[in-house]
């Protein structure tokens, strides 16, 4: 653990001392900051050595299907606003902006996910407003498309994501998922567009196998479907 008095960092010189810069796997055309095995990402954010790392340091399935999939379909982002909530490592705006975005605003809870948000999109040669803010209880933002991978990992992350996301449909903005159907993905509101093989960073193994990860439009909610509120709804 870092020990009590230990100054914190500084980001932006910490990603680029200890996290190399590599191709995202399946998506050669963006290059990341991406944590290895000696990147000591414990230090940046002052946690035990043993705990998980944040999600800002990997690329995950759900980010990277986005990513792929707006590579090779240009014309759903060419000369649009998009908005990447939740972004970490800000692969989906980087690949949206490399699409032809008009403007692309990434948005991310934690500080240091902004840092590395910013340092990605210079290695990426691309133009990307990120932001520290945590929105999804605040009204639908000035946008015309929401992207949004990776955040049905949690239970009740998941209930408060989809209030939000069906908000800014009545709004009349576009919302695209991208996720490898993790447990709290209600696939009952959604319709699958896309699948894609991504590595998975999230699957228990920093190996980043491929796995199959689909993406997927906002629709009406099923009848009779019911999101749980607990994992022992699943279970």
């Amino acid at each position: 653990m870092k020990r009590p008095g230990t100054p914190q960092p500084d980001p932006a010189a910490f990603i680029q001392a200890n996290l190399p810069i590599s191709p995202v796997p399946s998506i050669p055309e963006i290059r990341l900051h991406t944590a290895g095995p000696a990147s000591g990402l414990w230090r940046l954010a002052g946690r035990r050595e043993a705990e998980p790392p944040p999600y800002w340091a990997y690329p995950w399935a759900g980010g990277a299907v986005l990513a792929r999939h707006l590579l090779d379909r240009p014309e759903m982002v060419s000369g649009r606003r998009v908005l990447d909530l939740g972004a970490g490592s800000g692969l989906v705006a980087i690949a949206a902006a490399k699409a032809g975005a008009a403007t692309v605003t990434a948005l991310d809870i934690d500080a240091n996910a902004i840092a590395a948000i910013g340092l990605n999109a210079a290695i990426n040669s691309v133009n990307i407003v990120a932001w520290a803010a945590d929105v999804i209880e605040d009204q639908p933002p000035a946008t015309d498309l929401l992207v949004v991978g990776d955040l049905f990992y949690d239970p009740s992350l998941a209930l408060r994501v989809m209030a939000f996301l069906r908000r800014c449909q009545a709004a009349g903005i576009e919302v695209l998922i991208g996720d490898p159907e993790r447990a709290y993905l209600p696939q009952g509101e959604l319709s699958r567009i896309a699948t894609h093989a991504v590595a998975d960073f999230g699957g228990g193994s920093t190996g980043g196998g491929a796995v199959p990860a689909g993406v997927f439009a906002l629709c009406g909610k099923a009848e009779g479907e019911i999101m749980p509120e607990d994992p022992a709804a699943t279970a």
